[in-house]
């Protein structure tokens, strides 16, 4: 007869005591917050922990504020919360079109925009965005807490910069700048239910004049993980926006992408493709602010 593991289950009620079950754990530990991830691993056998940290019932983990133009957003907090939250929406849209393509709709009332960071795919549809936005995660261990901005945070598929005995407490995105607004967009065989083949966030601030002052630009499934395209960026920095612009723009991201070849898509579509998402993602943008 095979014998059947045994799987412990927590619930704690704050912060300290997570971190305190997480550091004296000497198995594996996987946290659980909306399940979407953990559960079908658990159920495909690719993961099997020891303890199962449910995070749900640490206030901080659901906490959704605004401070002196701070957001913070919990690690639990779920993607339908963030789509509803018009002041959010208003303030990051692109960091919403991320969140809005996490799945179905009964998805999104579970998973959370922490989840989505910690599992590190490639594909993350709320990772650029949040990239592109300057965010940054706020991270908890026993020696405290420390923040990373969320480009450091991912180190490459399934793999992040937290410490064995650390958690993710919560993602901040900073004061938003006037005459700024973002875009988030992909391509997909499928809507809802299918990962991007590429996809592209972007933040850019204009002056009054209808120059970009500033500019961040991340590009996701083309690489092991998401990353930022400075020479992109750096396109549009100074300059108005024209055609001739947008065309420079276009051959800095495709520059930047290292995609492989799979069943979803070849080197050369992605590569294509990531130039065309941008240039429509740039646009979006563009039009938010005006």
């Amino acid at each position: 007869m095979k014998r059947v593991k045994k799987m412990q289950y927590e619930s704690p009620k704050s912060i300290d005591d997570a971190i305190s079950l997480i550091s004296n754990s000497p198995g594996n530990v996987r946290l659980l917050a909306g399940g979407t991830d953990l559960l079908v691993q658990m159920q495909s056998q690719v993961a099997d922990p020891d303890l199962v940290i449910d995070i749900k019932n640490i206030k901080e983990m659901k906490e959704f504020k605004k401070e002196d133009g701070v957001y913070t957003v919990g690690a639990a907090v779920t993607g339908m919360e963030i789509i509803e939250h018009e002041e959010f929406g208003s303030d990051w849209p692109g960091v919403v079109d991320g969140v809005k393509l996490i799945g179905s709709i009964q998805i999104k009332g579970r998973a959370s925009m922490g989840g989505n960071l910690c599992n590190a795919s490639p594909a993350a549809d709320s990772i650029p965005a949040m990239i592109a936005s300057g965010a940054s995660a706020v991270i908890a261990g026993p020696n405290g807490r420390r923040e990373v901005l969320v480009e450091d945070f991912i180190k490459g598929p399934g793999k992040t910069s937290l410490k064995s005995n650390e958690i993710l407490l919560s993602v901040k995105f900073p004061i938003k700048k006037p005459n700024s607004s973002g875009a988030y967009l992909r391509f997909t065989p499928r809507t809802e239910m299918d990962i991007a083949v590429v996809g592209v966030g972007i933040n850019v601030t204009m002056s009054d004049s209808g120059i970009c002052e500033e500019a961040k630009v991340s590009i996701g499934a083309v690489a092991e993980k998401a990353l930022v395209v400075e020479d992109a960026a750096t396109a549009l920095v100074g300059n108005k926006i024209t055609d001739e612009i947008i065309e420079n723009f276009i051959s800095k991201v495709r520059a930047s992408a290292r995609p492989i070849n799979d069943k979803r898509g070849t080197v050369d579509f992605r590569i294509q493709v990531i130039g065309v998402i941008a240039k429509r993602a740039l646009k979006m943008a563009l039009e938010r602010i005006r």
